[in-house]
């Protein structure tokens, strides 16, 4: 049995990968990354400028979870296509995760990249719940239509995908598969945290978290169960040719397989990769082996989408 996954024709030793957010801003994290036995790994999402995130304390362990409002702190840009780059086959199997405040903002960072040697794949993210001031783009199905249209009128050198928010409403499942298809999409990527979620601290009464008054996107265990719908509704509705990553929820290798017996290709492991750090991934596939072969699959390709119905 074996873990090796294809991936827009691209060979990977595994499935898993890190989410755009935990353990991913530093070159030092990369490597980390590079080197353990994850199949690839996403940047933290890049600005145009470096940016500081949000003030005050901004992330807090859940439960069953956790909450934050990072604001996406990040070294800019530059930082991440210097790294990738420099790279033995300039960032070829891995991913760049980058996000723009506005149209012109959006296509200067896609341009930027369509300009340098990165030969890897570009998430662009549409779906960040904590900026202030600035809503998640993907729930304006119009908006994103527009961006989208001319995003690939102009770059068609780019190898394109988009992190996705959680959606809630069939006719919402409907309306941003019908946008995506319209487009030479190679992947969407569901999903990002539950956002504007809220925690009181039992021992201050206080909000968990400082930025926005306590509001913050919530992962972990909680965002399980919407993780799978989307991933589910989404590998319904998408062209075959347009790949899914699942994110959300995974702690355990079970977690893993449900999100690729859903519709994922590959599987996003955000949460529990902060107190673990890269041994997750030792877990995780370990875990999954166990599945695997227990139920007597040679690969795990052969298991995407494979839901029983009922």
């Amino acid at each position: 049995m074996t873990l090796t996954t294809k991936f827009l024709g691209r060979t990977y030793t595994s499935p898993l990968m890190n989410g755009a957010g935990v353990r991913c801003t530093t070159v030092e994290e990369l490597e980390a990354l590079r080197q353990s036995s994850a199949g690839s790994f996403v940047t933290k999402t890049a600005t145009r400028e470096p940016r500081a995130g949000n003030p005050g304390h901004r992330m807090s362990a859940l439960p069953y979870g956790s909450i934050n409002s990072m604001g996406l702190p990040n070294k800019g840009l530059p930082y991440y296509l210097d790294y990738l780059t420099s790279l033995p086959d300039q960032g070829a199997n891995n991913f760049l995760s980058v996000a723009g405040f506005s149209e012109e903002d959006q296509m200067a960072v896609l341009e930027t990249i369509a300009a340098s040697d990165f030969a890897g794949i570009v998430e662009l993210n549409l779906s960040c719940p904590n900026i202030p001031g600035h809503p998640q783009l993907a729930y304006d199905f119009d908006a994103t239509d527009k961006l989208l249209a001319k995003v690939f009128d102009r770059f068609d050198n780019l190898e394109l995908g988009v992190k996705l928010p959680p959606f809630f409403d069939p006719i919402h499942f409907d309306q941003i598969a019908a946008v995506l298809n319209k487009y030479p999409i190679k992947y969407a990527n569901s999903i990002n945290s539950l956002g504007n979620g809220f925690f009181v601290d039992p021992e201050t009464d206080a909000p968990m978290i400082e930025p926005k008054g306590g509001f913050g996107g919530i992962g972990g265990g909680y965002a399980k169960p919407t993780a799978l719908a989307n991933v589910r509704a989404l590998h319904e509705r998408l062209r075959d040719d347009i790949a899914l990553i699942g994110t959300g929820g995974v702690q355990t290798g079970r977690d893993v397989y449900d999100l690729i017996l859903c519709g994922a290709s590959m599987v996003q492991v955000a949460t529990a990769f902060g107190p673990e750090g890269v041994a997750v991934f030792d877990r995780l596939n370990g875990e999954l082996q166990s599945i695997l072969d227990s139920k007597g699959y040679a690969d795990v390709t052969s298991t995407v989408g494979q839901l029983h119905t009922v």
